[in-house]
């Protein structure tokens, strides 16, 4: 069981590697807290990207380079509190383990197993060397350090992003009027929230058709409207002529994906490192991707609004009969009240399993 100093160093790892400027991608985010043997900090240290220290090597560097001449001593018995389980391959950098271990360290409290077979095993060498390893973790710190990297172990599992499909409807399934209007259907809360959900994605997708009708910026923007530190890389799939996005000062350029197949243009993205797809398409992708079975989880803002005609969410499924039909299971559902009093719900689901 962790004590206090160990439960606040576990929340404040889990602050670190969340910083909103980190870039996601192929490696995960980690975050280190190093206590004394009396619980206080004596450094503390997060993963930045591909290439750069891990979250130990970080913490360790901080720790043996303090203007405080006890903090290194101090190291020997110390306890770190790591967001997942230290590493023991050589990759660009050095195994995490062997660096706790060369450290001095005698305790590590570790919040998620590493699911990479490449990487995985750092609590065995540890405890293998006689350092008291903690793995029983509250429900609470270890789930929000599996939500993490939920897109980078999706990706060691299934060699491609986790796609998480956003839509925006009515009561009876609608995403644009008749005319075709759909600013707003949902109120200020919920358009509020598409940017924080953008900012927790490698990718925001969207087809040429909806490239072209809305020429949408896909940036994520605080709520001065500003640019958020850290923006979605932008991109666009279909055939034909690409029509170009709006390109604010701090947007890079968008990733033109030349192909309607979803799987093609997963493959295409996973190979560029990305490894969370937001889409934010029309109806035509929305099916396809369902049509394909490549959709891991739904956000729908649902508004509490009738129109009776106009767009649909999705397209043509394919489904003719009831018996057909994708269901889908109900994972969360949130009252989101925008500051003039109308709310909107939003529901988390996936599709249940065969």
């Amino acid at each position: 069981m962790l004590n206090p100093a160990e439960r606040g160093a576990l929340l404040r790892a889990l602050e670190i590697a969340a910083q909103p400027g980190l870039p996601f991608g192929p490696n995960p985010r980690v975050g280190c807290v190093l206590l004394d043997r009396e619980g206080t900090v004596l450094a503390e240290g997060h993963h930045r990207g591909a290439g750069t220290p891990h979250a130990e090597a970080d913490a360790l560097h901080h720790a043996l380079n303090s203007t405080d001449a006890d903090a290194a001593p101090a190291l020997h018995g110390a306890t770190a509190v790591v967001t997942l389980e230290p590493c023991t391959h050589t990759g660009r950098t050095g195994p995490c383990a062997q660096a706790l271990l060369a450290a001095g360290v005698g305790r590590v409290v570790v919040a998620h197993r590493d699911p990479n077979p490449v990487a995985a095993g750092g609590v065995e060498l540890l405890r293998d060397a006689g350092i008291d390893v903690e793995l029983d973790i509250p429900a609470d710190l270890a789930a929000a350090a599996g939500a993490l990297n939920r897109g980078w172990e999706h990706g060691l599992r299934h060699a491609r992003p986790m796609v998480t499909m956003k839509l925006a409807l009515t009561l009876d399934g609608r995403a644009a009027a008749a005319d075709g209007t759909s600013r707003w259907i949902t109120g200020e809360a919920a358009r509020r929230e598409v940017h924080d959900l953008r900012t927790t994605c490698d990718t925001v997708l969207v087809g040429t058709g909806t490239a072209r009708a809305d020429a949408p910026s896909l940036t994520a923007r605080a709520a001065d409207g500003s640019l958020r530190p850290r923006q979605p890389v932008r991109a666009v799939m279909g055939t034909g002529t690409f029509p170009p996005l709006p390109t604010p000062d701090g947007a890079g350029e968008a990733i033109c994906l030349p192909t309607r197949d979803p799987a093609a243009a997963l493959e295409e993205l996973f190979a560029s490192g990305l490894r969370h797809v937001l889409l934010e398409g029309g109806p035509t992708l929305a099916a396809a991707f369902l049509r394909a079975g490549l959709v891991d989880e739904l956000i729908v803002h649902l508004a509490p609004t009738l129109l009776g005609a106009g767009r649909s969410a999705t397209g043509d499924l394919g489904i003719s009969t009831l018996i057909e039909r994708l269901d889908l299971e109900l994972l969360d559902s949130t009252p989101l009240t925008s500051p003039d009093g109308r709310t909107d719900l939003r529901l988390t689901l996936r599709p249940r399993a065969a």
